[in-house]
């Protein structure tokens, strides 16, 4: 399990669509348990990614749970990074 952060130009909303096309259907095919428009949920291949998105002064914070998708988990990261 990992639990990790990192700060992004994004807005949260955008974030957290960057996240459903990178872990959703779309993307690695995990599937979308909850989503709002700052929380997604992905579960799938015996794992699961917890994105949440807030904004933070002039960045935006996104923290990342992962049980079993620690790689794909830090891949995302330096994706939105920045």
């Amino acid at each position: 399990m990992i639990r990790i952060e990192t700060k992004t130009k994004l807005t949260p909303e955008a974030a957290i669509m960057q996240a459903h096309k990178f872990f959703g259907p779309g993307g690695l095919g995990l599937q979308v348990k909850d989503q709002s428009a700052t929380y997604a949920r992905f579960e799938g291949g015996g794992g699961s990614v917890e994105v949440s998105a807030c904004a933070e002064e002039k960045r935006t914070k996104v923290e990342l749970v992962s049980q079993e998708w620690e790689y794909q988990v830090k891949e995302f990261i330096s994706k939105i990074a920045g």
